[in-house]
């Protein structure tokens, strides 16, 4: 048994979650910086212009991001469970099946993006100038779906098995070099949005070589086959519906973005725009501890799902919401007392008090998500994919899309910051009733384990 297996299955809980969520949380800060750099750099050195068209852009590149989460999240949360069965032979198979699926995505996103990036930059809400600069960073960024792809996958794929300290530090230098590059392409060489694009390119590249690299050499705790690509109907079948509720919020986040700019556009300016992609990227950079620690409860969960230990998933996952929650408040608190200090970085104009008090609204939720996010890790990694899908699809298009289409257009654009707010609270309460009942099932033995072949069992 390798050392971290023995770790999420033997070892005190919450031994486990700082061992697992602390690195993690320290990639996942670097992400969040990233984004937010990437705002800064483009806001101070192109312009607020720049900074609406790539801020209209930004939703778009993460429809690449579902792919590798699809793909890297479904495979991982499958080698886990079969890392806690033992199960050799279907651990041996998942990385060519993953290859296989990247390889089919990559093709599939490069051609569909290339064709409609102008049709979904103007649905998006993009016109003018802000439109024009939009869609050169977007066609830009086209040219790296494979590494957008492969790099989140394989980094997935080694966060399940329980290697968070590796996949952080492939993480870290793949975002550092990026940060870097981006300051010298805009700040030194004033290459504009094309070298904010090319700068992400080539940060995802450096994220995939290293995962790669790691993957292809003796460290992985199950045989990896780096350079296999085979097409296995069930591997494949349960990477897609344990994968699928992270598509779907990726997909989703894309038509919720749609969806407001397109209101904002109607009721609001210019300046709107830029305000709302700020407050956007902001919420996601106070949002990477629980990104971390929810990506840190999926190998505890699904190795112990997998070997059988369902009072410990149930213990688990407990301690890592009370642990998101820990993690989250200081840098919540800091911001909603400190908002114009923020803000002030990205805007070389004063951030008026409305502004600020959307600002505060909008990021009020973020301590209620610790539920709702390790929630959507949880039931994947127990073989319910279904259910984080039916969540997904239930915060999105049956509530958030709908009442952000019309209730702007009623009462301003004010109301694109509180509904967020109110939206996500409810949705909490809904996560929290399927973890209980699900609580419920598992310490009655009602599971289903994914269909696993036994070849190679020990």
């Amino acid at each position: 048994m390798n050392n971290n297996k023995s770790l999420i299955l033997n070892d005190n809980l919450w031994k486990v979650m700082i061992k697992l969520s602390l690195p993690a949380v320290i990639a996942m800060i670097l992400h969040g910086l990233n984004t937010v750099f990437d705002a800064i750099f483009v806001g101070r050195f192109v312009g607020e212009i720049a900074l609406s068209g790539v801020s209209v852009a930004y939703p778009l590149t993460q429809i690449s991001v579902g792919f590798g989460s699809l793909i890297g999240g479904g495979a991982g949360a499958y080698l886990s469970i079969v890392i806690g069965e033992n199960n050799k032979g279907a651990q041996r198979k998942i990385l060519g099946n993953a290859n296989y699926m990247g390889l089919i995505c990559t093709l599939f996103l490069m051609v569909v993006l290339f064709i409609f990036s102008k049709p979904l930059m103007v649905f998006m809400g993009g016109e003018g100038e802000a439109l024009a600069l939009g869609l050169t960073y977007f066609r830009i960024t086209i040219f790296g779906t494979l590494f957008w792809v492969f790099g989140l996958a394989y980094n997935l794929i080694i966060r399940a098995e329980g290697k968070m300290g590796t996949a952080a530090l492939i993480m870290g230098l793949g975002l550092g070099s990026n940060i870097i590059i981006n300051y010298l392409l805009m700040g030194v060489f004033h290459f504009g949005v094309v070298g904010a694009a090319w700068g992400t390119n080539i940060g995802m590249f450096v994220y995939t070589l290293l995962g790669a690299i790691y993957l292809k050499s003796n460290k992985p705790s199950f045989e990896a086959n780096l350079l296999s690509i085979s097409r296995d109907r069930d591997i494949i079948s349960n990477i897609k519906s344990m994968g699928l509720p992270s598509l779907i919020m990726s997909i989703m986040s894309v038509l919720q973005g749609i969806v407001i700019l397109n209101s904002i556009g109607v009721v609001g300016t210019t300046y709107d725009l830029a305000f709302y992609g700020v407050s956007y990227r902001l919420m996601l950079f106070m949002m990477t501890p629980l990104f971390a620690i929810m990506r840190s409860l999926q190998p505890t969960v699904g190795i112990n799902f997998g070997a059988r230990q369902y009072d410990r998933v149930i213990k688990a996952t407990k301690i890592f919401i009370v642990s998101a929650l820990i993690f989250i408040l200081p840098l919540w608190l800091f911001l909603m007392g400190n908002p114009q200090w923020v803000l002030s970085l990205m805007f070389k104009s004063v951030v008026s008090k409305e502004n600020i008090t959307n600002f505060r609204i909008f990021i009020s939720v973020i301590p209620l998500l610790a539920i709702t996010m390790n929630g959507m890790s949880y039931f994947p990694s127990i073989n319910k994919g279904k259910i984080a899908s039916i969540v997904a699809m239930l915060r999105q298009v049956i509530l958030y899309i709908p009442a952000m289409i019309f209730l702007p257009r009623i009462f301003g654009v004010n109301f694109v910051y509180l509904g967020s707010f109110l939206l996500d609270a409810s949705l909490t309460i809904v996560v929290l009733v399927l973890l209980l009942k699900s609580f419920k099932d598992l310490k009655e033995g009602k599971v289903q384990m994914p269909i696993t072949k036994k070849e190679g069992k020990i």
